[in-house]
This record gives C-alpha cells, structure tokens and sequence, in this order.
C-alpha cells in the first residue's frame, strides 16, 4: 500500500507527532460539523484510524502523546469549571443544589445497578454510576441565543454542574484509590479531609491570589496569561500530590480563578489556546485507544451494555428533572428543558473513563461503550434543546422596558449629567484607503447629535528615544491622514479637532484619547480577526470593546454613507444591549433617511404564535424611543442561523449587529455566527459594542 509506505517513512520524532495532531485538528472538526455531528467526533475517529489498530502512525504509549493528552485533560476539566457561570449559581443557590443532588443521585444508582447487572463488582459498578452522574452544557449556545440564560431552569442547569462535577470527581478519586489496594476507613477519612483542605486552598486561596495579581498587573496580559496556566497545573500537581487525580484539581483551579478572571481578553485566549490545541489532542488521543475489533464487538454481540448504559443515562436524567417538577412545580416544558440539557455527556465523563481505563478499573467493553454513550448524548441532547427551549418564549408580549434603558449609553450619561456634555465622535486613523468612509460616517451622526469630530492617529513607537528614524516617519505619515480627515469634516460643515499621539501601544492610545475627550462613540475600521496571531494575541478592536468607556462601531464600508438606504439589524433577543443596537440604527438611518429592518432568527420550531409575538415585542421597541423612520420587522424561523441571515440580507446596503463574545462548549470552540456573518456578508457592516460596566 503505497500510503502505508509512505507513512511508515515518516521518522518517529515528537514534531511529527505534534505536526499530525495540528493537521488533524484543523481539518477534520469543521467537516463533520457541516454533516450536523459535533466536532469531537471527527477528532475521535482521526484518532481511531491513525492508531494501533488503524494506521499505526500515531502510538498512544509515546511520551508525546502521554504528554499532550495528560494536558488536553488537564486543559478540558479547567475550561469546564472556567465556564460556570458563578454569578447565576448563586442567584438560584437552593435549587441548583437540589437539582444538582437529584440528577446525581438517580444516574449514580442507574449506573451501579448496570454494572452489578453485567457482574462487573461494586468498585467499577459505583464508577460507572458516577460517570453517568455528570453532564456537560453543550446545548447552552442554543438557549444563549434564544435569550433565556436568566430562566429558572437554565440556572439551576448550570449551578447543577458544579455539584455533580465535583461529586463525580469525588467518587473517582475514592474508586481509584480502592483500586489501587489503599482503601480503608482510616484512609478515606484521610483522603477526604485533605481533600477537603487542599479543595479550599485551591478554591479561596487562588480566589484570591488571582485578584491580587491581576489588580497589580492590569495591563499585562501576558503575564496574566500565564498566571492563569500555571495556576491550573499547580492545582494538578498538588492533586497528584495528595493522591486524587489531576483533573480534580484542574476543574477546582477553573473555578477558583474563574472570579478573577471574569469576561476578560485573557479568559478568552485561555480558552482558545485549549480548545485549538489541546482539548482537541486529548479527543484524538481517546480515539488512539479505541480498539475497533473489541469497539465492534461490543456494539454486535455484546451490544445490550452500551444500549443499558445510553438508556439508563436518559431515563435516569429524566426521573432527575421529574423530581424537580414535582418538587419546585416547574411546567411540563420547563422539565423537558432541564432533562435535555443533563443528557450530554462529554467533559467530565471522558476524562473520568480515560483514568478509569488507564488504572484497570474499567474494561475495554465499558469504555467503548462510554464512547458510545458520549457520541448519543453530544447529539441527542442537544437536538432536543432545540425543540424545547422555543416553548419557553414568552407566551405574551412583555410591558416595554423603562425608556431609559431603551437608550443608547452616551444619551442615557447625557439625561444624569448636570451638564449636558457635546457630543463627540472618536475615529481613529490607520489606512488611508478606509479613511474617507469612517470619516464621512462620522461626520453625518456628528451632524445629526450637533456633535463634532475628534481624528486620532497614533505613531507607535516603545523606545525611549524620540529622534528614532521608525518614529519621524509614523509622525509624518499620521499629519498626513490627519490632514486630509480635516478636509472630510469640512466638506459635511462639522468640527473636526485632529489629535497626534505618540503611544506603545494602539489600543490604549485609543481608549485614552476617548476617555480625555469624554467621547459619545467611537468609530473604527475593521481588522482581520480570523488568522492565528489574531486569535492568539488579540487585536486592537478585541481590546478597544473591552476597555472603552462608551460605545465603540467597527465598520467596514464598502460604498459612501451618504448612499446607504437600506439598514438590516441583527436581533438576538429583547434585552436592553439588544435594544441600544436598535437605537444606533436608528440614529444611522435617521441622518440618511434610509429604512431599517430588524431581523430575528428563531428555531425553526418556534410556534406562529410565539412569532407573531416577537413582532410584537419588537414593533414595541420600534415605537418607544428613538427617532421615527421607515421600520419593517422580519422574525424568520431558521436552524442555520448563518443561513438565513445571509440569505434575508440579500439587497441590503449595510448590516448591523451587535459585538459578541466566543464561548466555548464542552471544551471545544463553538462556531461564532457574528463571525460566519462578517465573513461572508456582501454588502457593508457595521459591528456596535458597548462598556463592559
């Protein structure tokens, strides 16, 4: 077989390995992911066939792979505590515990009676129960975007994680540690206590040195970066250290800095440098020990236990979220809500099954089976997500929001202010070949507030030499746009104040000059954000959105303003934030007389009445507040949410929609429609954000 030759050529060397994991991750996810199956599973299958018992290509017992699977477990458990949203566990604190107990105990018992069934002994029996205990929130993207992230029941989901994580964590330590000959009664009362110890050391002491640092070094992002790593493999050691395994102390080191960490850029790039590189090489890595004569085997003649277990996960969950109803009173539709949101079963479950198959204590059948059971519930639970979660769209219109909050921050700033401060725009200035359009953007929504222009152009320079040659030739070429965006406020009859700035950094230069300025808005032009060193490091719009004091337009204008006519706004849900975008249109299309429509993609199974009312809610929004224009709304039921926005923004002369941040799932990236959009949009853009506070 000539491929065979050719692969066996390769020599045996860890940069080949690592060059063959970086290809694999970056091919084969997006592909399966256009056939509707998660992403995972491409990686699992890459990992079957370039295994032992595939390819032979990639070696499971390598130091390379040990290493980096070791650190993509490591990586997935500390994404998953870092993702807990702290803030909504504590708002609902009673019944996410309550749910937390119910959906841990009734799987737990499911998962002892499977194993003792198939004579597989109390310890792999009580193993399996606490593998089927945990759930990961892969289908929390789908509520994110309905709307319904404050709702009992996505609360009490996600404060639920917390406690069936760390249970299920728990009970694998103690399996583990009976495996290995060391249990007794003396020894589990001192595995718990220093557990008990080390679990509040990690928890309130790297709460709290990660504040102290991170208040000394606000600007430092590199630093903070690394911080936050060695934090999670610091809590690994001293796991390993007190004899529990390592991705207990990594999920423990998730949440403790999660805190401190808060929506920041650096929370960001933790997150995307796992769910790039390392989360995926743990997944190939799973797929290295699946060995497909036994995986099939177990799927044909031993079939009944991957079906006893799949069945026993989703009947259990379901009995869990039945409790609940009868408990709290929670409707038919909220239950189902709840029980497809416990199915699946992935960051947690794999890495628990990985050091259970690693120790002994699970079988080749069993893990297999657990494969199994993670590729059902990846796909299941979050299918049937997507068929509640529309039923708990308001069932009638909601009273408008308080016109306050209906407008946008600087006019907001401008009603409590004693003095009503002028309105100022802010255009930073990089590329003549983009100056123009931001300028005369600018310039009319200056014009409509009777506001004026600040133009800001930045020479960087980091050397503390002012006479370097680099910076005489920035100053000059930034007098130069500076120059001509005077001219611009000229031609549309508004004040335009140039400003030089000599600054190490772009961003910062930036949001100073706003904030000395008590800038309205600021106006940029777009920056690619889709290449490696982008996702990396960040760029300068990532850092302006997140520390600038009012609201910040990225713009890329492919025609003059003056000739947009038709605006299409992107609407997520009715929230305030949500709201203000809809003001920015307006303003936008009041100084050009141009017509807005407001487009809201739904699930495709959303009820007609549930749509009639959400062209309700909007034509309310339409009405309260903000200047009266030519207004259409569009509610389109649509499962490609990308889709069907390209497809209803055909004929448009600029797209609006709000900035919003990547959010991963179950440790791997979720695609970004605000993204897919951007990317393949025809027409021009418009992306608004607003202050973190």
């Amino acid at each position: 077989m000539p491929i065979m030759q050719l692969l066996h050529w390769l020599p045996d060397s860890p940069i080949v390995t690592f060059t063959i994991l970086l290809l694999v991750s970056l091919t084969l996810p997006p592909w399966f992911e256009r056939l509707r199956l998660p992403g995972l599973v491409g990686l699992l299958l890459a990992g079957v066939v370039l295994g032992e018992h595939g390819l032979g290509v990639l070696n499971s017992q390598s130091e390379t792979m040990k290493l980096l699977s070791d650190i993509g477990k490591i990586y997935l458990m500390f994404v998953a505590g870092l993702e807990i949203d702290l803030a909504q566990f504590k708002s609902k604190k009673d019944r996410a515990i309550g749910f937390g107990i119910s959906t841990f105990i009734f799987p737990m018992l499911a998962g002892i009676a499977i194993g003792l069934w198939f004579n597989m002994g109390w310890n792999a029996a009580i193993l399996i129960g606490s593998l089927l205990a945990s759930h990961t929130l892969l289908a929390y993207p789908i509520v994110q975007r309905l709307g319904l992230i404050d709702t009992e029941p996505i609360i009490i989901s996600v404060g639920a994680t917390i406690f069936t994580s760390i249970s299920a964590l728990l009970v694998l330590a103690i399996c583990v540690s009976v495996q290995a000959g060391e249990f007794s009664l003396f020894s589990l009362s001192w595995q718990l206590g220093t557990l008990a110890i080390y679990s509040a050391i990690v928890l309130f002491g790297f709460d709290w040195a990660g504040k102290a640092y991170f208040k000394r070094n606000g600007s430092e992002e590199g630093n903070q970066f690394l911080f936050v790593l060695l934090a999670v493999f610091l809590a690994s050691v001293g796991a390993q250290i007190i004899n529990v395994d390592q991705i207990v102390g990594a999920f423990l080191a998730g949440l403790a800095v999660n805190d401190a960490v808060g929506n920041s850029l650096v929370k960001e790039k933790v997150e995307f440098v796992g769910s790039v590189l390392f989360i995926p090489f743990f997944f190939i890595a799973m797929g290295l020990l699946l060995n497909i004569p036994v995986f099939l085997e177990t799927l044909t003649t031993n079939f009944t236990l991957p079906v006893a277990i799949v069945l026993g996960l989703i009947i259990s969950k379901f009995v869990a979220a039945w409790a609940m109803k009868l408990l709290y009173g929670y409707s038919r539709d909220e239950t189902l809500l709840i029980w497809s949101l416990s199915i699946p079963q992935v960051a947690t479950t794999l890495a628990a099954a990985l050091v259970g198959f690693n120790v002994g204590l699970l079988s080749e059948a069993v893990f297999n089976s657990i494969i199994v059971l993670m590729l059902a519930t990846s796909i299941l639970g979050p299918l049937l997500t997507q068929q509640y979660a529309p039923r708990l769209l308001p069932l009638k219109a909601k009273p408008p929001l308080n016109p306050n909050q209906a407008l946008i921050w600087w006019e907001n700033r401008q009603q409590e202010a004693e003095e009503t401060p002028p309105f100022t725009v802010v255009v930073p200035l990089a590329n003549p070949d983009t100056q123009r359009y931001l300028m005369e953007m600018a310039a009319l929504i200056a014009r409509h507030e009777g506001g004026s222009i600040v133009s800001l152009a930045i020479a960087t320079h980091a050397q503390v030499h002012m006479d370097e040659p680099e910076l005489q030739s920035a100053l000059q070429q930034s007098r130069f746009l500076l120059k001509r965006s005077v001219k611009v406020g000229q031609q549309f009859n508004v004040k335009t104040d140039p400003v030089l700035r000599i600054d190490s950094d772009v961003a910062t230069g930036i949001i100073r000059t706003a904030c000395e300025q008590d800038a309205s808005l600021i106006v940029m032009g777009w920056s690619e954000t889709g290449s490696i060193r982008a996702r990396l490091f960040g760029t300068v719009i990532d850092s302006v959105f997140w520390s600038s004091h009012c609201p910040v337009a990225v713009m890329r204008l492919l025609q003059e303003p003056v000739n947009i006519r038709r605006i299409l706004v992107l609407v997520k849900s009715i929230a305030p934030r949500t709201i203000r975008t809809i003001r920015f249109a307006q303003l936008l299309a009041d100084t050009n007389q141009a017509s807005v429509t407001l487009l809201q993609v739904c699930p495709a199974q959303t009820p007609d009445a549930q749509i009639t009312i959400l062209e309700t809610q909007l034509a309310e929004v339409l009405r309260s507040e903000g200047p009266q224009i030519n207004a259409q709304i569009v509610v389109k039921p649509a499962n490609d949410v990308v889709g069907a926005i390209l497809d209803q923004a055909r004929g448009f002369d600029l797209v609006i929609l709000r900035s919003q941040r990547r959010r991963t799932a179950g440790g791997l990236a979720v695609s970004s429609v605000t993204h897919d959009v951007m990317e393949n949009l025809q027409c021009s853009v418009v992306m608004f954000g607003e202050p973190q506070t």
